[in-house]
């Protein structure tokens, strides 16, 4: 399908590209990633406000730019969302779709250039100065990525195009949805300076209460300060900081990606919870999302740990160490329950639990060891079977008879 085929409305204007000399720095940014990639299975749903969330005690994972005009945004309580757009169509979130895709799209930036740095499922730096010989200005690799990942993804992205990484992030946050941006360099402090401060990396709201306490609401405004003002009202590294970037000074370099720390899942109930037996249900149904994830990243872990949300919002976690890695299901799991077991809950309410695995290696590398009179092929060849079964079928194609019963209901309701 072509990009005029596959979109629905036009993204922002599109002038004339700035000079992109010496722009090598990509931020790419998928627009409205994980409602776009359900707009795959629903094209139906096209320029609808569609909101990709859990029950009424969840948040709003996604939300399509027809839901964000009403002022829906991710992160949102669903409760909340729903009254903003009622005529929103509500669609539970289907997790392991969003990784195929998103390794579809990482698959695309790195046959462009290997030095590609994501920062999450949907979005990534690139260097492409290693690149524009052989495809050309950083302008047409630009537009180059951005057609690929419409055409083979069916979803769309905005490209912010600049000499730095905090510049191109920018760039591609005014771009979008759907759109191309070049900051170039002679005009990087015109960009930034009318901005307000808290587009600066770094300012949250703590930060930007106290700048504005200081009379300082635009970047311009944190560039003219001295830094030896902001550094006293902020501290060293802050205020040196935000004053560099205010100048558009930024010389950190694309990393190349590193290996996940950590892989895991967790889901609010959307009632507190105080049986156990339905607790382990989800622990469950965790571990095999988990247990999947390091699959499909070619990840085994050695450390299992659980979080438990209370009712209270008190959290407490617990972790255990395997005497191996593992990517199996049925061994997450077993060392899930042992550690919720061994809390002692008794009728405590539950409002959250969640499943971790940490100290990854790349899984061919994992030493395992037969135990006597174990078979050779046993349950993770079984977990590899049932993961190819849902590339083909569906996720959820093949699950335990557990998490069969109640398939229709979820725990965020």
């Amino acid at each position: 399908m072509s990009r005029s085929q596959q979109l629905d409305r036009p993204g922002p204007p599109s002038g004339p590209p700035g000079d992109d000399t010496g722009c090598t720095i990509l931020h790419i940014d998928m627009d409205a990633f994980y409602a776009s990639v359900e707009l795959i299975r629903r094209p139906e749903l096209r320029g609808t406000p569609v909101i990709v969330g859990g029950g009424s005690r969840g948040v709003v994972l996604s939300a399509t730019y027809e839901a964000r005009r009403f002022g829906v945004h991710s992160a949102m309580p669903m409760t909340r969302a729903r009254r903003m757009c009622p005529q929103a169509t509500v669609v539970s979130p289907t997790h392991g779709l969003y990784s195929q895709v998103s390794a579809g799209v990482m698959e695309i930036f790195r046959s462009i250039t290997p030095l590609v740095e994501p920062l999450s499922l949907d979005e990534a730096f690139l260097d492409v100065a290693g690149a524009v010989r052989r495809l050309g200005r950083p302008t047409e690799i630009g537009a180059l990525i951005r057609d690929r990942v419409t055409d083979e993804q069916g979803i769309t992205c905005s490209v912010g195009v600049a000499t730095t990484k905090f510049v191109a992030k920018l760039a591609s946050t005014r771009c979008k949805p759907d759109g191309l941006l070049v900051v170039p360099a002679r005009d990087v402090v015109a960009f930034l300076h009318p901005l307000p401060v808290g587009a600066l990396w770094g300012v949250g709201e703590k930060t930007e209460k106290e700048l504005v306490r200081l009379g300082l609401h635009t970047v311009g405004d944190i560039a003219n300060t001295p830094v030896t003002t902001l550094v006293r009202a902020l501290g060293q590294g802050t205020g040196a900081h935000l004053h560099a970037l205010a100048w558009g000074r930024d010389e950190r370099s694309v990393v190349a990606h590193e290996p996940d720390k950590s892989i895991g899942a967790e889901e609010t109930f959307a009632r507190d919870v105080d049986d156990p037996v339905t607790v382990r249900r989800e622990l469950l149904r965790l571990s095999e999302r988990t247990a999947g994830r390091l699959r499909s990243a070619g990840l085994a872990g050695r450390t299992v740990s659980i979080k438990v949300r209370f009712a209270d919002f008190t959290t407490i976690t617990r972790s255990k160490t395997l005497r191996e890695a593992t990517d199996v299901a049925q061994e997450v799991y077993a060392t899930a329950c042992g550690l919720f077991e061994a809390l002692g809950l008794d009728r405590a309410r539950i409002r959250l639990v969640g499943v971790r695995v940490e100290q990854l290696t790349d899984s061919d590398e994992a030493p395992r060891q037969l135990l006597l009179g174990e078979r050779a092929q046993g349950r993770r060849e079984a977990e590899q079977a049932a993961d190819r079964a849902g590339r083909r079928f569906g996720s959820g194609a093949v699950r335990p008879a557990s998490l069969v019963r109640d398939d229709t209901s979820d725990p965020s309701g």
